[in-house]
């Protein structure tokens, strides 16, 4: 039968697709698509191994969470087989909405509109192509279900999406630092009053696991190369939708040549569903083709840029605690104009400056320990924990990158 497909999975090894409707959503074209986004963007050009896909994560994530429920209902949660569908598919289903190279292009070929949000609509999209039967999962998903702990194993500071990514990503970057004990985290949940909680003897686990978090961004997700390359990408989108709004076409797909012309709001992919079709089709293959034709294109900004992925030729970065002042940054930004031999009003595409910021754990959104004696008490009031108090504190760093040299000649 169909529902007792088995994938394997490098991470843990084999997973079982548990039923026929979860089969046809992971057979769906729209999830299928997920194949052709990579989960860590442009970060295999500082870890050549992390090519590992959305389509892996949303995989993994799924299987974590029936570990999870299994292990809930062992411990008394009563847990019915349609809030357990339900919630498996939620997870499975939660980066859907994620577009070309996930987040470095969520605000540049989108305006505003967030992943989360649009991930809500396709689920939508898919419970009226399956007669009704996503209604829980959206309910889940969009924290309206009365039973709250099943919203938090989706999305909150100890969700599931959280386990698989950080295993996942350790596993392919090689970065041993992120590493987690996600088995021991996941035998140590339990439910109280409706809400996810750790038992106390986790605690270290926890500790663990946020360290982790933290270490991860630095090393991994904040890179200072990948915030270089994805600067990059985010300026040539930037510079192709100038140049297509100014009446230049290009050879790209019809669905990038779309976005690249319209900006569309989240209104305008909730009133018109041919819009989030037309998304659905895009994944990072449009870039990449468009890239590869750019290289060869007249304008010196495509080209350019173009070729430098291509040849992994980078902006140079520098990454500081300190911000840099505007007299500063004008200074740079002249030195850079009189080094490339470029007219000032370009300058924008081949210099980019802000700041990255990362955080161990919020305490807004809290991570709940049950204590022996029954009480549920905040992570960071755990006596001995004093590390959690100092994740606590958001990090800011501050960078500039910019090109180190251009062939005008292309």
């Amino acid at each position: 039968m169909k529902s007792q497909k088995i994938l394997n999975d490098p991470v843990y090894g084999f997973i079982t697709i548990p039923s026929e409707l979860i089969f046809t959503i992971i057979d769906h074209p729209y999830f299928q698509r997920l194949r052709r986004i990579k989960q860590l963007g442009l970060t295999d050009f500082v870890y050549p191994g992390a090519l590992h896909t959305r389509f892996h994560h949303a995989i993994g994530a799924m299987h974590l969470m029936s570990i999870t429920l299994d292990n809930l209902r062992i411990k008394g949660t009563e847990i019915s087989n349609k809030e357990y569908e339900a919630a498996l598919i939620a997870i499975l289903l939660h980066d859907i909405g994620h577009g070309p190279f996930s987040h470095a292009l969520e605000y540049s070929l989108l305006k505003n509109v967030h992943h989360e949000s649009l991930s809500f609509l396709i689920i939508e999209l898919f419970n009226q192509e399956l007669d009704g039967k996503l209604d829980l999962v959206l309910r889940i998903f969009k924290n309206t279900y009365e039973r709250k702990f099943f919203h938090q194993l989706v999305s909150s500071q100890l969700d599931i999406d959280r386990l698989d990514y950080l295993q996942r990503d350790c596993f392919f970057t090689g970065v041993s630092e992120g590493t987690i004990g996600a088995d021991r985290i996941i035998k140590m949940m339990d439910v109280k009053n409706d809400q996810v909680v750790i038992e106390e003897k986790g605690i270290y686990s926890i500790e663990n696991f946020l360290s982790a978090r933290r270490l991860m961004y630095w090393q991994v997700y904040l890179h200072k190369t990948t915030v270089s390359a994805e600067k990059m990408l985010i300026k040539l989108i930037e510079r192709a939708k100038m140049l297509r709004k100014a009446g230049t076409t290009f050879t790209i797909t019809d669905e990038f040549d779309f976005f690249l012309q319209q900006e569309n709001t989240i209104s305008d992919f909730q009133q018109k569903p041919d819009i989030l079709k037309m998304f659905l089709e895009m994944d990072d293959l449009d870039i990449w083709g468009a890239v590869k034709l750019w290289k060869k294109h007249p304008d010196y900004v495509l080209n350019n840029i173009s070729n430098m992925f291509l040849t992994r030729d980078l902006f140079k970065i520098t990454l500081t605690n300190e911000q840099f002042s505007p007299e500063e940054i004008e200074e740079m930004k002249a030195k850079t104009i009189h080094k490339l031999s470029i007219p000032s009003d370009d300058i924008d595409f081949f210099f980019s400056h802000g700041a990255v910021s990362n955080y161990g754990y919020l305490a807004k959104d809290r991570i709940n320990i049950l204590t022996k004696k029954g009480k549920v008490i905040d992570v960071a009031q755990a006596a001995d924990l004093p590390n959690i108090k100092v994740m606590s504190k958001i990090v800011e760093k501050h960078y500039v990158c910019k090109a180190k040299s251009l062939n005008l000649n292309y």
